[in-house]
């Protein structure tokens, strides 16, 4: 028998008229033509309405706001790049050399660069876009993950990004928050694999295309945007206690949040242990 898209533990023989999804009873709206899911009920029902107001109570509700803050935390510390000596591309100065992601000064003892490179940017272009891409895909995964678990979220697929950056470059300058943003992607397609339609069709191709980016053109770190993607995965998946419960409206748990702090914490050893096997250059 089929099993509740959002309790995958629940037997059920029911399923939404729209989408066809197989629903237990909790998750079910039964309208005067069909049964529908929560997602097409036009009001949260059963756990999602439950998980709203645990939301609240955390104060994790919609709005966007870590995204916003992170936009403008990037957009800070550009401008304070240039205005330190960084100049247009931001690629030199006080700021630069104390921030950016070299694997020799990581294996040196400098292990904020693994996450301070994140907020680092080469050009208003590299920034541009790179913000763009957070703005449209971090304001709908905030809104559905709630404040808290979204930075967990992108700080774990951020230090997974500097780890895969150093592992496949040890030493490359790397700077860009396009780590965590792959993350982001990698966050968004177990919630499309579990029924969650958050972005529609255009995320996997997004993510195609960028990768298409990622190996066909020059100057982008591979190991950067690859290790973010994985970072992602791995976070969103533990998120879901590895499909035993449901990314978003089931509870994490303590196991969902030993997985997050286990990526971030594996990938800050990785780096390390990445850039002291390394090249010896130094910047």
């Amino acid at each position: 028998m089929a099993t509740c898209y959002r309790h995958p533990d629940r037997e059920t023989g029911l399923s939404c008229s729209v989408c066809e999804r197989p629903i237990c009873t909790d998750c079910a709206t039964f309208a005067p033509v069909g049964i529908r899911c929560p997602e097409h009920s036009g009001k949260p029902q059963g756990v999602e309405r439950v998980t709203r107001s645990v939301r609240r109570a955390h104060y994790e509700g919609s709005g966007a706001l870590v995204t916003r803050a992170l936009i403008a935390i990037n957009i800070a510390v550009y401008l304070a790049t240039v205005a330190t000596g960084g100049g247009i591309n931001s690629d030199r100065g006080t700021i630069f050399e104390h921030g950016v992601l070299a694997g020799p000064l990581v294996a040196n003892g400098d292990y904020w660069r693994l996450l301070t490179s994140a907020f680092m940017h080469f050009g208003p272009f590299h920034l541009g876009m790179n913000m763009l891409v957070l703005w449209f895909v971090g304001v709908p995964l905030e809104e559905r993950m709630g404040r808290g678990r979204f930075l967990l979220l992108y700080l774990a697929a951020g230090l997974a990004g500097a780890a895969g950056a150093i592992l496949v470059s040890p030493c490359v300058l790397t700077a860009g928050a396009s780590g965590a943003i792959f993350g982001l992607f990698g966050a968004g397609l177990v919630l499309e694999r579990q029924g969650v339609s958050l972005f529609g069709s255009w995320l996997i191709t997004v993510v195609i295309i960028n990768l298409a980016f990622t190996f066909g053109a020059s100057g982008i770190s591979i190991g950067g945007h690859i290790g973010g993607l994985i970072g992602g995965i791995l976070a969103m998946l533990g998120l879901s206690r590895f499909g035993r419960t449901h990314a978003l409206y089931g509870r994490a748990g303590l196991f969902g949040y030993l997985v997050l702090l286990g990526v971030g914490a594996g990938s800050v050893v990785l780096a390390i242990w990445a850039a002291k096997q390394g090249c010896t250059a130094v910047l």
